[in-house]
This record gives structure tokens, C-alpha cells and sequence, in this order.
């Protein structure tokens, strides 16, 4: 699959297209910043997805009560400070003052116990805090405490993790909300309110300066310090043709394009007035999901089976292009960079042969059952790599049916758990920030309870990698933590709960005049601003 033939004329028609954007008055343009954000915003509900747009969304409407620091140091937040007891069973946090949601109503500790409760149900990392927990409960409006059975020496690190699903701030009347349920209120206490009268899905997201918030003191560093909202108002324009997008960079009628399409970075660096810059150099990770409740993925020697026609190669250049400094293969489970990273196991992901996949799927019982696979029309990077799947799968004789849709349209539909015949799926592709896939404890994508709490979209189910990630938890030292990442991997290989297909890097593109854009692995939009 060549990468001309899936993204085939983007950066011919850029000069043709055009947003066709209502005429703003000067000073309210000045005021105003214009971004065309990565997908279109389908969910608010930061715990029931994973949805990246739903975090970037969640980052600007609420706050957190702990953040993480360029350092990967555990920094306050929402939070003063916090002290340990007890030889680190017992936690007592100190919320700062001041603190009010987007209502009116202060921030307080029990807003803070109910969002945790409701976090911590469907998160991974979260759930090890709840294993070991004795009592959570409020001592007042402003202190809240964690008291485990057990000292827990991560426990800080999983309420300020920022991949994911992190740990966001809300009402407990909103918190109160079955984590299985998605809540429709974005009442936060972050430094924009979501306008909800002027969000037209598909088409514009709307926010506006919180007049009421009081930032941190501290520089911005990753998700951690000073949040300020350098802009009056935040628009979110939904834009899914790469050229239409493009054009409208040049011509001035947005500001910042979150991820533009590879192909039209020479063009804006040939522009004085536009910036391309890389903001994680970590890079972006490919993934092909499976399903594993229903036919024909519900048997490892099935998903074994398409390891052996993988080649990595083939989809990070669908979506980059062929240079080398933008892309790097990685044949793990486990993010570049992380100390857990290694090639363990992944012998088969490297043997990149149609007819040795043939065979495997001929060996594992494959009778033409249909494969549904959902496809991202309007997200170049996840779909790029998602036209490199379907033409694999027609070539190895895959009964196929290819369901392209918007990806807001793929995250909603991603959560049935269905057969196919009942609208359910088989596969489908997404994209992960390096953080996301730092180890056991951030990566929810290798949970495999089935269904049970933790779960992610897939449900792969192992008892032994559960049973290992227990013992990463309580390992005593890195070392030992690095062993049992490489045996979870290795078992992981085994039971493939989805494909890791390398690691890519995605620069934005933002008008010269932006301001305040943080550099980090999690799309971060609030201290942008817009010069004179």
C-alpha cells in the first residue's frame, strides 16, 4: 500500500479549498483562537472514553488535583499539598482556596472523594488504589484522606497521571453518575467554561475564558503549574479534509492546526507566517485492536495469525511519508524510552510473510467469517494505517466488510460488545501518546480481565498477565519491575490483545502570531494566546 494511494491529492487541491468561514470582526478575531483539532468531540465524559479529543477537552473544562511535570515529577495541582502517615498508609490532602466551578459553586474535598470514586471504577491504575483502600472520606471542605490497608508507593502517581484517563475534578452531584453511564454535564472548575449553546457536533466547539480561575503560581510544564487562558474564546472547528484545513492555516482563518497532514508540512515551512514544531518528541503510537468476545478473533492462534503479515514499516510510512527521522519501528508493547521497553517475545511480529500468515490463518480454523473493521475517514493519521489493514486483510483473503465512518462515529460504536451481525465490530485502529504505554500501570490497553473492572475496548483476557501486573505493582526495585514487564510482554505475544505498530512523530502547525503552546506528550491547549 503505497502512501500516495491513500492520501492521493491533498496538498495538489490545498490552493482550491477553502473554510468558507463567517467574516469576524477584527477585534473579537484578536481575541479569539481558531484551532482545528485532531477529531471531532462525540463524548465528554473523560472516564467512560479514552477518546484523546475527550482529554484535550477535559484539560481546558476541568482541573486535576495533582499534575505531572516535564520531569515525570508528581507536582500539586488543584491541590496544596498533600502530607503521608502512617508509614505510608494514610494520605491527607489540602485543596487549595478559592476554588469554584464554572456555576459558581466552590471546589471542594467531597467533589474531589466522589470524582475519585468514579474514576477510579473504570481506570487501571486508579483500581490499585481501590484494592488496597481501608477508607476515603472528606475531614472538611477543604482536606480529604486515603487510608489503604497497605502502603501503596504509587499511589500519587496514579491520581496525577495525565494519560488516558486521568483523574479530572467534578461536582459530586455529576461525579455520582454510573461510570458506565456517560455524563453530559462539562461543569468543571478548569480554566475555560464549554459553551454548550454554540457546540455544533461535527462542526464548531466553543469555550470561553473563566473569568473565576485562580492559576498556579508556577511555570507550565506538562500538565503541571500555571493553566491560564491567554485567549477571550476558544474555537474548535471540525474540519476532516486535510487541504480544506490547510488553506484555511494560510489564509489566516485559523490558528493552529493540531494534527496537520504530513504531506503539507514543507509547504507551511516555506511560509514565514507559520510555525511547524514537533510538541512530543516521545512520538505517537499506531495500534490494531481486536475484538476478542466474538468470531474470528476470539482465538489467540487467529490474532497470532496476522502478526506474521505485519510490517510496521508499511504504516508508519502511510502515514508520514519516507522520512526516516519521523517514524521508528519498535516490535514492543511497551513505549520508546520507557525502561520496561524491550523486543522480548515479538519474534513472530518480525517475519512480515502474506504466506506465512496464510498458512497460520489456515491452521487456526479461519472459514470466511466476515471481519468488520471500523474505519476513520476523517482522521488521517488513524486512517491512513486503517487503509493499510484492509488492503492486508483482501490480500490474505479475508472476508471483509470495511465501515467507514467519522471517528467520533468509531469510538461510540467501538464500545459494543455485539457480534457483527448485531452491529458490533472485529478490529479497528487508534493512535496513543508514548506516556500511554509507559508500563503496566499506564498502559490500559494490556489489561485482560475479559470484561470485567479495567477492561478497555477489546477485552482481551489472560489470567496471567493480570497475575504478573500484580507483581509489577508490588515489585520491590526497577530491576525487578523491568523483569516483569518483559514477562507480561512476552505472554502478551501470546494472547495478542492488539498489534503495536511503532512509533510516528506529529508536528502541529499554528500561525506565528500563537502563543504559549506547551510542549508535551498530551495535547494541552489552554496558556495559547494570540499576539498582536
Amino acid at each position: 500500500m503505497r502512501r500516495r494511494d491513500v492520501l492521493a491529492g491533498a496538498a495538489a487541491t490545498l490552493a482550491g479549498a477553502s473554510l468558507g468561514a463567517p467574516a469576524v470582526a477584527q477585534g473579537a478575531a484578536a481575541r479569539t483562537l481558531r484551532i482545528v483539532p485532531q477529531a471531532n468531540l462525540t463524548s465528554l465524559d473523560p472516564v467512560w472514553t479514552t477518546a484523546t479529543i475527550t482529554r484535550t477537552h477535559s484539560y481546558l473544562v476541568y482541573d486535576t488535583i495533582l499534575a505531572v511535570d516535564e520531569t515525570l515529577a508528581v507536582r500539586p495541582q488543584a491541590a496544596e499539598g498533600w502530607q503521608i502517615e502512617d508509614d505510608g498508609r494514610t494520605y491527607v490532602f489540602t485543596l487549595r482556596e478559592g476554588q469554584k466551578f464554572h456555576n459558581g459553586e466552590p471546589v471542594r474535598a467531597q467533589d474531589c472523594v466522589a470524582s475519585i470514586k468514579r474514576w477510579w471504577a473504570r481506570d487501571g491504575f486508579g483500581q490499585e488504589i481501590a484494592k488496597r483502600l481501608d477508607r476515603i472520606e472528606a475531614l472538611d471542605d477543604r482536606r480529604f484522606r486515603i487510608r489503604l490497608q497497605k502502603p501503596f508507593p504509587l499511589l500519587l502517581n496514579a491520581i496525577a497521571k495525565p494519560n488516558a484517563s486521568p483523574c479530572f475534578i467534578m461536582p459530586e452531584s455529576v461525579a455520582a453518575t454510573d461510570p458506565n453511564t456517560q455524563i453530559t454535564s462539562s461543569i468543571g472548575s478548569g480554566p475555560y467554561r464549554f459553551i454548550r449553546d454554540e457546540w455544533v457536533p461535527g462542526s464548531r466547539v466553543v469555550y470561553m475564558r473563566n473569568e473565576a480561575y485562580v492559576p498556579r503560581n508556577e511555570p507550565p510544564s506538562w500538565t503541571a503549574g500555571g493553566k491560564r487562558a491567554n485567549a477571550e474564546r476558544m474555537e474548535w472547528h471540525i474540519i476532516t479534509d486535510p487541504a480544506t484545513a490547510g488553506n484555511a492555516l494560510m489564509n489566516g482563518e485559523v490558528d493552529f492546526i493540531e494534527l496537520p497532514l504530513h504531506d503539507l508540512l514543507p509547504l507551511f515551512r516555506r511560509n514565514r507566517q507559520i510555525v511547524v514544531e514537533t510538541r512530543d518528541t516521545i512520538g505517537t503510537i499506531g495500534m490494531l485492536r481486536f475484538n476478542h468476545l466474538h468470531p474470528p478473533f476470539d482465538t489467540p492462534a487467529m490474532r497470532r495469525a496476522l502478526l506474521f503479515a505485519i510490517n510496521q514499516e508499511d504504516y508508519l510510512r502511510a502515514v508520514v511519508g519516507d522520512d526516516r527521522s519521523m517514524y521508528k519501528t519498535s516490535f514492543s508493547y511497551w513505549s520508546l524510552g520507557s525502561p520496561m521497553h524491550t523486543e522480548a517475545g515479538s519474534d513472530a511480529l518480525k517475519v512480515r510473510s502474506l504466506e506465512r500468515a496464510r498458512e497460520a490463518l489456515r491452521a487456526a480454523g479461519y472459514t470466511n467469517q466476515k471481519v468488520v473493521q471500523l474505519h476513520a475517514s476523517d482522521f488521517p493519521t488513524i486512517g491512513a494505517q486503517s487503509q493499510v489493514t484492509a488492503d492486508l486483510l483482501r490480500r490474505l483473503g479475508v472476508n471483509l466488510e470495511f465501515v467507514a465512518t467519522d471517528w467520533g462515529t468509531v469510538v461510540q460504536r467501538r464500545a459494543s460488545r455485539e457480534p457483527v451481525e448485531r452491529g458490533g465490530w472485529s478490529i479497528f485502529h487508534t493512535t496513543w501518546a508514548g506516556p500511554d504505554w509507559w508500563d503496566p500501570a499506564a498502559a490500559i490497553g494490556m489489561r485482560a480481565v475479559g470484561t470485567g473492572p479495567g477492561s478497555w475496548f477489546g477485552w482481551p483476557t489472560s489470567e496471567k498477565m493480570e497475575a504478573l501486573r500484580e507483581q509489577w505493582f508490588d515489585a520491590p526495585n526497577l530491576e525487578e519491575r523491568k523483569r516483569i514487564a518483559r514477562e507480561i510482554q512476552i505472554e502478551a505475544f501470546q494472547v495478542v490483545p492488539h498489534v503495536p505498530l511503532g512509533h510516528f512523530l506529529s508536528p502541529s502547525a499554528w500561525r506565528a502570531n500563537v502563543t504559549g503552546v506547551i510542549k508535551s506528550p498530551v495535547v494541552l491547549f489552554y496558556n495559547m494566546g494570540k499576539a498582536a
